[in-house]
């Protein structure tokens, strides 16, 4: 067995003779290993196998290592000579102005075009990665990034590659000290999950039953800064997995990751003694939704919500007006903690309509109508700290900002659909929509007080487009509104570009 080679139009291919003896007789058999990219690694490339690395020992197709995966050459007639420009050079240069830069490349992949290729596009095109290519053809970011290798096979194995546990920890490693330079008042966390529906099969993919709606997904966790609603941290597990067995490990990761946790604010769906439990002994501080059906959440409405509607526990909290009345429980024996016993009057007058409307198709009695009408409205917040009675809810309420986060990413930045086919993939597609997600959150604070979000900021400034010459692109006149959109992220545009200085 021998590797034989050809040349062909001047391109070199290799092929791999097997010599048979049948009696006197000997035969050769051959095996076509494509297109020689490497003949001292002996790395081909073939239709069949896409890039890939011969073993002579084990008489194998072994796949090669990441730092090869160099851009194939792909079919384009001609080179296009006006590209769209704005979208990419100002999320490009906002990415360098913020030092987010250093973090991308702290995820290690070997072909930092690619990893930078792939963030734009995740962020300014919503569509499925096999369009990646072309968008890229016709987008400034050909130019930005000349070696990234955008044919679709290459994203799959990019994803898996900067999908391994090396990666992620190479990232949050980087990434944490980044972020926590942005919150001022310390490391308060905000933990919520999502599901992502997923028909694809993988050990991941369960059938769900979160809050009632039954899906087959795979659950995502964020953890999120209170003070900032940036995101911090990320992990996954299968569909089927509840909320309350996830808090733990999720701590002891973020412990593991460098960052100490001093107080949670959490959805009711992780609350539980072992948990609890946990919080405590890791001297993290909670706040935390009771859910209507446990034992304490009973018997602290049976016993306060009588006599609620008092002057002094009346609170005003974002135009609404709500009682809260603040007592002293215990969670779990020997650790003293804080019941916030609310009525929402909006909430309890709306509910109650509802309730009106559908009690006699439920054919409810007029007891059945009472009971349910008393408890409406009426929510019991625990915390293992003393929080004021008028901060409480801002505090709690901060979860919105989660919600936010959970958005960006499933609208903004090509978090769904899943289009991954293995679990290997899946995480690197998860790592670059957190990366994308923080992208665009920072974005979102610093154009807050604007007319534009970050969709209407990148379709504004797609708009503006470049030429390409020999040796420079020369940038089109910046319209107002493109003009209002580089100076509110203090950008400047220029004229023109030399070729030789980018990238």
């Amino acid at each position: 067995m021998y590797i034989a080679y050809d040349t062909k139009n001047g391109k070199e291919y290799g092929k791999l003779c097997i010599s048979k003896r049948e009696g006197k007789k000997t035969s050769k058999d051959y095996i076509n290993l494509g297109l020689v990219l490497d003949k001292e690694k002996l790395l081909f490339r073939n239709k069949e196998r896409g890039v890939f690395r011969y073993d002579p020992e084990t008489n194998g197709f072994l796949s090669p290592d990441p730092e090869v995966l160099l851009p194939e050459p792909v079919s384009v007639q001609k080179e296009k000579l006006i590209l769209d420009f704005g979208d990419s050079y100002l999320l490009d240069s906002f990415i360098h102005d913020e030092g987010l830069d250093s973090v991308i490349e702290s995820v290690g992949y070997p072909n930092t075009d690619t990893m930078y290729a792939m963030t734009l596009y995740y962020i300014l095109c919503s569509l499925a990665n096999r369009h990646a290519l072309t968008w890229w053809e016709g987008n400034y970011a050909r130019l930005l990034y000349p070696n990234a290798n955008l044919v679709s096979q290459r994203i799959s194995e990019f994803l898996s590659a900067i999908g391994r546990e090396e990666c992620y920890r190479n990232f949050f490693e980087a990434y944490i000290p980044y972020i926590s330079g942005y919150a001022v008042k310390g490391d308060n966390i905000l933990i919520d999950s999502t599901g992502l529906p997923n028909s694809i099969h993988f050990p991941l993919t369960a059938v769900s039953n979160h809050n009632g709606d039954i899906s087959n997904e795979v659950r995502l966790i964020y953890v999120t800064q209170q003070e900032t609603g940036y995101p911090i941290y990320m992990r996954y597990c299968p569909g089927n997995v509840i909320d309350v067995s996830t808090l733990i490990r999720t701590i002891a990761e973020l412990k593991e990751a460098g960052l100490h946790t001093k107080f949670a604010i959490l959805d009711a769906g992780y609350y539980d003694e072992k948990n609890i439990k946990v919080l405590y002994e890791e001297k993290v501080s909670f706040l935390c939704r009771l859910k209507a059906n446990r034992t304490l959440y009973k018997q602290l409405l049976a016993e306060h919500l009588p006599t609620i509607e008092a002057q002094e526990n009346l609170v005003e909290y974002n135009g609404r007006y709500v009682y809260l009345k603040q007592v002293p429980c215990e969670l779990i024996k020997g650790h003293g903690a804080y019941a916030y016993i609310g009525l929402d009057i909006s909430r309890k007058n709306l509910e109650t309509e509802k309730l009106f409307k559908r009690a006699k198709a439920d054919k409810l009695s007029i007891a059945d109508v009472h009971e349910r009408m008393v408890k409406e409205g009426a929510f019991i917040l625990v915390s293992s700290r003393r929080i004021a009675k008028d901060k409480v809810l801002p505090h709690y309420y901060t979860r919105q900002q989660i919600e936010q986060v959970f958005d960006i990413g499933k609208n903004y930045a090509d978090m769904l659909p899943l289009r991954t086919q293995n679990e290997d993939t899946f995480r690197g597609h998860l790592l670059l929509t957190f990366i994308s997600t923080v992208i665009i959150r920072r974005l979102q604070e610093l154009l807050k007080d604007s007319d534009y979000n970050p969709l209407s900021l990148f379709l504004t400034m797609r708009n503006q487009k470049c030429k390409v010459y020999d040796d420079k692109v020369i940038t089109s006149e910046v319209f107002k509104k493109a003009n209002d959109c580089y100076k509110l992220l203090g950008i400047k545009c220029p004229e023109s570009i030399p070729l030789i200085t980018i990238n």
